[in-house]
């Protein structure tokens, strides 16, 4: 038992990670300099080994872990990017917390960062008291990163203004930061295993473009949305075990298909008969269906039966809509009147979600 909600990857995955640990002494595999494990071992953690006992954790393509791996054994940071709930932030963690051993190394990125988010501060007292000295200073996690050899995350850096983003170029480049100061020869030079993972999500409002300087420091991945929607159930499945334990409220497979299948509709455009759907500017993502599939599953075993019904879906459902503008509470209202409502004549899941739609939106 623990009492941190959620505890960094790290921690969660403390025995896969001695494990993978103790197969790598064992066979004598190649570790790069800095590295905690081999980039095997940095795999094997991300998508699974069964053998070993270690889970996948990483769901989706399997060669863009690869070239990950690569892109940060090289010299240029690796920068993923896709839309929002595709699980770059995660993919970003689990591999510094192989590589680094701790993923607590990061940046949030928002209008409000600042160059001192990303070189250094100080500690204003004693800046006063005794003037600009090593004791006075606050290093950034970039810092920290550079003078121990480890990863740093900086999560949505596009949400920093452009000339804030730019503070990197030079970080990558020279793997150097100076400390003016402290005198013309101070600084702080990158060890070993020190790089750089990003993410961005270029659809959402509040982004700002990066500077083609920045971007040739950076190799970029783009993370997918999933598009299989039996693989889609099985992920939702396993985050409500994760999240909600093995009593958790019953999600009947009917009930799950009309989850998945909604979010798959307003996601792609279209049913799988091919029937146009206008898209919601709403994040319609497989974390976005995992969040409904859980809230259902408070609602019906607080408030409800403890089964989650197909009304249930629709009522947490109607929450995504509302968090985009007008227009996007339109479209799904113009799903539900026209695709929901031909599916109701024909499956009582269908018919259940389309009478607890409808009345939400009276």
């Amino acid at each position: 038992m623990t009492d941190e909600l959620r505890p960094p990857a790290e921690h969660r995955y403390a025995a896969e990670l001695a494990a993978l640990a103790g197969r790598d002494a064992a066979t004598g595999a190649a570790i790069p300099p800095g590295w905690r494990l081999s980039p095997k071992a940095v795999r094997a953690f991300t998508i699974g080994d069964p053998q070993l006992g270690v889970s996948r954790k990483f769901y989706g393509d399997d060669p863009l872990v690869d070239r990950a791996i690569v892109s940060l054994l090289g010299r240029q940071g690796l920068m993923l990017v896709g839309e929002p709930g595709t699980a770059k932030s995660m993919l970003s963690e689990l591999l510094a917390a192989a590589i680094s051993g701790t993923s607590t190394l990061t940046i949030q990125g928002s209008a409000g960062t600042t160059e001192d988010h990303i070189r250094y501060s100080w500690n204003y007292a004693l800046l006063i008291a005794e003037g600009p000295s090593e004791r006075a200073l606050v290093p950034s996690p970039v810092f920290q990163a550079m003078a121990s050899g480890r990863l740093v995350r900086f999560e949505e850096i596009t949400r920093c203004p452009p000339e804030i983003q730019d503070t990197l170029v030079s970080i990558l480049s020279e793997k150097q930061l100076m400390l003016p100061e402290l005198g013309d020869e101070a600084r702080v030079w990158a060890r070993p295993g020190f790089n750089v993972i990003a993410t961005a999500n270029l659809r959402d409002r509040g982004v700002h473009e990066m500077s083609a300087a920045l971007k040739r420091r950076f190799n970029f991945e783009t993370v997918r949305p999933i598009r299989d929607r039996s693989f889609e159930t099985q992920l939702i499945t396993q985050a409500l075990d994760a999240e909600l334990g093995p009593q958790r409220p019953l999600v009947p497979m009917p009930v799950m298909d009309v989850l998945v299948t909604a979010f798959a509709d307003l996601r792609g455009g279209t049913t799988a008969t091919g029937t146009p759907v206008k898209r919601p500017d709403a994040v319609m993502s497989t974390a976005e269906a995992v969040n409904v599939a859980i809230a259902s599953s408070m609602a019906a075993r607080y408030l409800g039966d403890g089964t989650v019904h197909a009304g249930e879906i629709a009522q947490q459902l109607v929450g995504i809509a509302l968090k985009g503008s007008e227009d996007d509470a339109r479209l799904i209202r113009h799903y539900v009147d026209n695709v929901v409502r031909e599916r109701a004549r024909g499956s009582r899941e269908w018919r259940e979600f389309f009478n607890a739609a409808e009345g939400l939106w009276r």
